[in-house]
């Protein structure tokens, strides 16, 4: 398959990012490349999808990449995982060597080593420019999940399952393959339900996952997993502080200590990120200090600075995503430094081992195994949001009333568009066509 037929099934499949923002996979690997890295990491505690995937699912995720490194013309290609994942190692290392020049590369167990700017310099020990993308190193980064839905494009399947985890307090964590679309609740229902009365849900890990409601939220292309919380659980309290509160907070309590800095992922790698500068420009109100301003917009959002680093339980990472998003509306862009950055000569000791990280979040009781099951769930219902990941919401080109059948392309982008094309996840009938796509399953064993 040539480079330009497989950036053209992984457009039409409908493709992104498995997890995180969700870029569109067919831009990703239009471009030319020197390496691809299978991150494999999986760095958020209590999510165990993608080191099952690599077990259950390896034949698809060394075919996708090796027919990857062929499109974007690259000489080395990278699975990056942990040694901790002691069944994905030896599963692929027993079938690896019929996959000529892909090679596994151990990670260390810190967090997050599983963030894009972090895998790279871990991999390969080029250092991608602050504000930039992987590839302007060269290098091209792809999920485990990813490269499984990558794999089936190759095989003219679209996306519309999606894999994730379900964890903490539930009666048996588990990681579940579910349309997209699956209302959440009926997810949370294939791990028995919550354990407590009054909780809250995350969308994604512990450190970037983001509250949801249970009642009213679906999974979508780029779910990783559910991670459920009593309310009275310290991370619950910290996951739903306020803006303001965050805001006020800094103004009266911020030391200076520079913990936060001192150990931010970005920092390390010699990006111009301080959050402590950010933190006392905002407290004092420092207009001169431009960098500890502009550098907001470096910020992963990892969380390592409010639920790791900061000992007065502080927000770096919420005020940075309020300067990200003043500077945005006013147009600002970071602008391309004109050196190479200077990695940190302290960083591999300030690195934050993840034992140490489940410990500080107070989530050792539910650090518990989440077996892979690889029956798919068959909802009686679906909501599929027309824009799943970065860039433009797909058209329509359904209305209510059509029976659709599963696979059916329901919603489009043009290839141009950043964006993705969307598939119907079960066969039935459109109920609705809003924001979302409302699809209601048809007789028992229609497909």
């Amino acid at each position: 398959m040539t480079g330009p037929e497989l950036v053209a099934k992984v457009f039409q499949a409908g493709v992104v990012g498995a997890g995180g923002a969700g870029f569109p996979t067919h831009f990703k690997i239009k471009n030319r490349a020197e390496i691809v890295i299978a991150n494999g990491a999986e760095c958020e505690p209590l999510l165990q999808v993608d080191q099952q995937l690599l077990v259950r699912e390896r034949r698809a995720v060394l075919r996708a990449l090796q027919a990857i490194k062929e499109a974007v013309g690259a000489t080395e290609a990278y699975l990056a995982l942990k040694p901790k994942y002691k069944e994905a190692v030896s599963a692929l290392e027993a079938v690896l060597p019929g996959y000529p020049g892909l090679t596994i590369k151990l990670l260390p167990d810190v967090y997050p080593a599983g963030d894009e700017q972090v895998l790279v310099y871990e991999v390969t020990g080029r250092v991608v420019p602050p504000g930039g993308i992987p590839l302007q190193v060269g290098v091209v980064v792809l999920n485990i999940e990813t490269l499984v839905n990558v794999y089936a494009a190759m095989h003219d399947e679209p996306v519309t399952a999606k894999y994730l985890t379900v964890a903490g307090a539930v009666a048996r964590p588990v990681t579940v393959r579910v349309p997209v679309g699956t209302p959440v609740k009926e997810v949370l229902d294939l791990a028995g339900g919550p354990q407590v009365e009054d909780f809250l849900v995350l969308d994604g890990g512990p450190m970037m996952g983001k509250p949801i409601a249970p009642e009213h939220d679906v999974v979508t292309k780029t779910t990783k997993g559910l991670l459920v919380l009593p309310a009275s659980h310290p991370l619950a309290a910290k996951k739903q502080l306020t803006l303001a509160r965050a805001l006020g907070r800094t103004m009266a309590a911020c030391c200076q200590c520079r913990e936060c800095t001192d150990l931010c992922p970005r920092y390390l790698l010699g990006h111009p990120l301080e959050p402590h500068r950010t933190m006392r420009a905002v407290a004092y109100g420092i207009t001169s200090d431009s960098r500890g301003i502009t550098g907001a917009m470096l910020c992963s959002e990892c969380g390592l600075c409010e639920l790791f680093a900061c000992t007065l339980e502080l927000s770096p990472r919420q005020v940075n995503v309020a300067i990200k998003k003043e500077l945005r509306r006013q147009g600002y862009r970071p602008g391309r430094p004109g050196q190479q950055p200077l990695v940190n000569p302290w960083r591999d000791g300030r690195q934050v081992p993840t034992g140490r990280l489940v410990a500080r979040l107070g989530l050792g009781a539910y650090n518990r195994k989440a077996p892979l099951t690889l029956e798919l769930y068959r909802p009686r219902l679906v909501r599929l949001p027309l824009q799943q990941g970065s860039g433009v919401a797909a058209t329509p080109l359904v209305k209510s009333g059509d029976r659709v059948a599963r696979g059916q392309l329901i919603a489009a982008v043009s290839e141009e568009q950043i964006g993705a094309n969307l598939h119907a996840s079960i066969a039935g009938t459109v109920q609705a066509v809003g924001e979302a796509i409302i699809i209601r399953a048809g007789e028992v064993g229609e497909d």
